[in-house]
């Protein structure tokens, strides 16, 4: 089971972030996954152009995409532009929980409006739900990250209610088997309440690794996205770097 995870597209009229997307899509056309996860920030300014777009492009793959919506993200237009989304209402959080090929695969919508950082506290209810639910530990995914990044503009707007999820996690029956979000714009890998957690890279330019004011490191990040790989006794979640069309 292959999961595909992409994120952070930010597409706009005077960027080129679409060809970015392009160049991660024709990657997956010739490494197909069992299914995708787009996991925020799909377009600036409700760019409904952008969205359609992006639905366009994820409906030439050979398999179902599941999204979530960011902070940049515009629901309403979202909901209007993407079948993807068709019979969801972006008055509700745009949660999914699917089992794909017996993988729980749960997406939990913790945008919350007006803001950049994100709030599960308000889902965890549904969350635990959802997590009892399953006999096998899940894939969680959200758009905000949980653990410290240690760029501190981008740690001002993480996800809030990290304590509370980290509770659940910690009497459920089986914690999930990893939590995977995006919104640094920067791979890594860190771990949440033993759970290991990953930020995917971003499909736009990424971030710089803002560690140290006084010391950035030049960016050279390519179109990132990440693959984790499912069988029957094993995990592993690769990221993945693909060379865009314009330097080939």
């Amino acid at each position: 089971m292959r999961i595909a995870q992409l994120s952070d597209i930010h597409a706009a009229a005077d960027n080129d972030n679409l060809a970015r997307l392009r160049t991660a899509i024709a990657w997956l056309h010739a490494f197909p996954p069992d299914i995708v996860v787009v996991s925020g920030d799909l377009a600036d300014d409700g760019w409904a152009e952008g969205y359609r777009d992006i639905a366009a492009q994820l409906s030439r793959l050979p398999c179902r995409t599941l999204l979530l919506a960011g902070n940049a993200d515009d629901k309403a237009v979202m909901c209007a532009t993407m079948p993807q989304l068709a019979g969801y209402s972006a008055d509700e959080p745009l949660h999914f929980n699917e089992t794909v090929e017996g993988i729980s695969l749960i997406g939990v919508d913790v945008t919350v409006a007006g803001k950049s950082g994100g709030d599960i506290t308000p889902h965890l209810p549904w969350l635990e739900q959802a997590l009892r639910e399953q006999a096998q530990p899940a894939m969680l995914f959200l758009h905000q990250h949980l653990f410290p990044s240690g760029i501190a503009p981008l740690d001002a707007a993480m996800c809030d209610g990290g304590e509370a999820l980290a509770a659940l996690i910690n009497r459920l029956p089986h914690p999930p088997l990893a939590i995977c979000c995006g919104h640094v714009h920067r791979a890594m890998a860190s771990t949440f309440a033993g759970v290991a957690a990953y930020c995917c890279g971003s499909i736009c330019p990424a971030n710089p690794l803002l560690l140290d004011e006084k010391n950035v490191p030049p960016i050279t990040d390519p179109v990132s996205l990440m693959l984790h790989d499912i069988g029957p006794q094993s995990r592993v979640s690769h990221f993945i770097g693909v060379e865009t069309v314009e330097d080939r």
